[in-house]
């Protein structure tokens, strides 16, 4: 009896943990937990381009400091994160003038001079905050729980911004209620939430166990539909605003929610949590509360983790992410990590350079100075060719990074770029290149066979990146950093070709209005067709040897006015701003 007592209870108990993690625990998108379906959105040019925000001061007045610092030492800068905290309470959409005053005045002069702005946001309406102006909000609070605009719970939920409870996006009127606050910051013209991640605390405690559920309007919902909701509603609603609003969300952080943080569908760009400015940290912060300047997740980890989790995002089919540049959390970056991490981030689709710690580079070392400007400048050229992945991977194809099985955090950067990030304090790496023929890109003279590894020194100033022979890649260059092009490069598509027998690129306009098809034949003579939408256009073009002739449409272009051949660096250039049908022969 004993034993059939103790089976039946062990079957039980087996029964409960099985139900708990596949059912209650929405980690893995299994049954009664939504999936994380769908392709990538078409995310705007403008946010591939360089992010800054900073997490110390936030006031309007500091971010006019470095906006104005970025521009006088010549850093681009497209988008501007506004931080918590903004608002005078959680989440109330009514700006703290004391941080930042005469808004309806401020923001608009922010986009007068071509910069996108983000504010950060969460689905939580607080009774009680711990930064901002407005800290005891209860009766607000009470009124929004009264009228049921907040998810049914017994007690507050605690967060790491204060007290309060969910946002009910199933109750209507609850939504008319939470818009029409949000409308008070549309009309100032923003592009953008940055969704933090308060929707993953979304479960209930009986008996000390959390149960992934709480109760809505229209009945019991899962941490794993909520989250959905917050992240899709909010992306949709900002895109009724502003067609080329997004949403800045996670996608992996750490191992949490492993199936990912926003689903896929509405996630057109994404980070992947705090890491500390440290190249790797295997335990949890030990600080002294006078140090402590890390708020939601403790920042434990570091670079090497912000990599593997943005590898793991790729994976997982998320196509724009990123981190923040040189960790968000700590008070000292140090200078070698800062100018890794840039590098990195120029091949990832979001370059996002922010958090805690000195962001004004020119506080900073000379050598970060003019290495993270040069990278800065390198992943703004990239943005052309990153685009053609934005418009591939929304229709279902490649995605941006795809993860290689060869070599430690090797991954394609596009179809043609190979990046081996250096993840430690050391100049050296080995790279294991796969199978074909690489050029080195930071110095492309030499023809590497694949399928080899390869050991060596990379400078501070460059960084293992290698380009597929074959390769067209469309850029948009305008300053003379990378070597590449110059001043006289702007207003022209720069498409860099290492011709390989054939191939072919589809260059999608970053406007979203035209589409121009770039492709070659190599045999005796070399063609290239530049055929669609017509571009002012620099073919730069690999080659060993001089040509003796270059033709466009049937007519011969003259040396030195129309083109020219650099021997150093084995390029021919030509430079077209019209053309009746693109089509080139060059002679050798």
């Amino acid at each position: 009896m004993k034993k059939r007592v103790k089976c039946i209870f062990i079957t039980l108990a087996f029964l409960f943990i099985l139900a708990y993690f596949y059912w209650l625990l929405p980690l893995w998108g299994l049954p009664f937990n939504s999936q994380r379906l769908g392709n990538p959105p078409l995310t705007p040019a403008w946010a591939l381009e360089n992010w800054l925000w900073e997490d110390d001061v936030n006031t309007a007045a500091y971010v006019d400091e470095l906006l104005d610092g970025y521009k006088k030492h010549d850093i681009p800068v497209r988008t501007i994160i506004i931080d918590s905290p903004w608002s005078l309470r959680y989440n109330d959409f009514e700006i703290d003038t004391i941080l930042y005053p005469n808004p309806e005045v401020w923001f608009p002069k922010l986009q007068d001079k071509g910069y996108r702005v983000v504010l950060w946001m969460t689905s939580m309406v607080n009774q009680l905050s711990n930064d901002t102006k407005i800290k005891n909000s209860e009766p607000w609070f009470s009124n929004a729980k009264e009228k049921g605009y907040l998810v049914k719970s017994e007690k507050v939920n605690k967060w790491w911004k204060g007290k309060g409870g969910f946002l009910d996006y199933t109750n209507p009127d609850g939504m008319k209620w939470w818009r029409a606050m949000q409308q008070n910051v549309f009309d100032l013209g923003i592009d953008g939430w940055k969704l933090d991640g308060t929707a993953t605390m979304f479960w209930t405690k009986k008996a000390g166990i959390p149960f992934f559920y709480k109760n809505t309007n229209d009945g019991l919902m899962t941490t794993r539909k909520y989250m959905d909701l917050y992240y899709r509603e909010e992306y949709k609603h900002g895109l009724s605003q502003n067609p080329e609003f997004v949403t800045l969300s996670r996608s992996l952080d750490r191992g949490y929610h492993p199936e990912g943080f926003s689903p896929i569908d509405a996630s057109p760009v994404n980070w992947v949590g705090d890491q500390e400015h440290k190249w790797v940290t295997d335990e949890m912060i030990s600080e002294g509360d006078d140090e402590k300047v890390d708020i939601a997740l403790e920042g434990i980890e570091g670079f090497e983790s912000a990599i593997e989790s943005i590898l793991e995002s790729a994976k997982l089919g998320y196509n724009i992410i990123g981190s923040d540049i040189a960790g968000f959390s700590g008070r000292t970056i140090p200078p070698r990590l800062y100018m890794r991490w840039t590098q990195f981030s120029t091949f990832c689709g979001l370059f996002m350079n922010g958090g805690h710690g000195e962001r004004r580079l020119w506080e900073r070392t000379a050598e970060e100075l003019e290495v993270i400007r040069k990278f800065s400048w390198l992943h703004t050229e990239l943005v052309p060719y990153m685009y053609h992945y934005v418009v591939t991977a929304h229709n279902g194809g490649r995605r941006l990074q795809t993860v290689l099985d060869e070599g430690d955090y090797h991954y394609l950067f596009g179809d043609d770029f190979l990046v081996a990030p250096i993840y430690v304090d050391s100049k050296n790496r080995s790279v294991s290149l796969p199978k074909g023929e690489w050029r080195y890109f930071f110095d492309d003279t030499k023809l590497i066979e694949g399928e080899q590894k390869i050991e060596r020194e990379f400078s501070m100033d460059e960084f293992p990146v290698f380009i597929k022979e074959g390769a067209i890649i469309p850029m948009d260059i305008e300053r003379d950093y990378t070597g590449i092009g110059d001043e006289d490069s702007k207003g022209y598509t720069t498409i860099l070709i290492y011709p390989k027998e054939q191939n072919n690129f589809v260059f999608y306009h970053t406007d979203m209005k035209g589409e121009t098809n770039i492709s070659y034949e190599l045999k005796k003579i070399l063609k290239i067709n530049v055929t669609g939408d017509k571009i002012p256009h620099i073919l730069s073009i690999h080659s060993e040897i001089k040509p003796s002739i270059i033709v466009l449409d049937g007519i011969e272009l003259q040396q030195i006015k129309e083109w020219n051949y650099n021997s150093d660096k084995q390029k021919i250039s030509i430079k077209t701003q019209s053309y009746s049908e693109g089509n080139y022969k060059i002679n050798y």
